[in-house]
């Protein structure tokens, strides 16, 4: 799937493929070491993925939508819940118990947040938003998604402006981190 277009077929791209990352870590028996660099490629996607959608879609839902601001609040705590969440299964192998575990909390929360979005938010953006605004948000999260952490932050501010100041200090660190040591690669 190729990244490109406005804000909406952005984030929808995101989303298939953090699914297609869950369902390979699934098709992987216990214990395989595999499913420890997907659960890690997959963190680095969804908390870009998340950095981006706090810095430019929540303002915009709470700026265009009607009952934006109990939208934004709603999904900025389903983010801090994942987050967490993201945080435990750093301190897991994949033969940990507590990896299965963790790892299908993590999947039930972000298939849930996924199905919330594209069924109710992204449709409500779509019919209040320009279409040209909706492309000029698609332009900046590609590039705060550039910018952003690969790693949990829990305690990190979630909204303007701390978390546009801060994040990508916190990104250039984690791809630092991630370089020297290899995370969410095969050996």
């Amino acid at each position: 799937m190729g990244h490109g277009g406005n804000v909406i077929d952005e984030l929808v791209t995101d989303h298939r493929e953090v699914e297609d990352i869950f369902g390979r870590i699934e098709a992987l028996p216990f214990g395989d070491k595999d499913r420890k660099v997907y659960a890690e490629q997959a963190t680095m996607e969804l908390v870009r993925h998340s950095v981006a959608e706090e810095e430019y879609l929540y303002p915009a839902v709470r700026e265009h939508l009607v009952n934006g601001n109990t939208m934004a609040d709603k999904e900025i705590e389903d983010h801090s819940r994942a987050e967490q969440i993201m945080k435990d299964l750093e301190g897991c192998e994949a033969e940990d118990p507590e990896f299965d575990r963790l790892m299908g909390m993590l999947m039930t929360e972000i298939r849930s947040h996924i199905a919330d979005e594209e069924q109710n938010l992204f449709p409500q953006l779509r019919a209040a938003c320009p279409p040209k605004a909706l492309d000029g948000l698609g332009d900046k999260v590609r590039m705060a998604k550039k910018m952003a952490p690969t790693r949990p932050h829990p305690s990190a501010p979630d909204t303007p402006p701390a978390n546009k100041l801060l994040a990508p200090g916190a990104g250039l660190v984690d791809r630092l981190r991630d370089a020297l040591t290899g995370r969410g690669k095969h050996d």
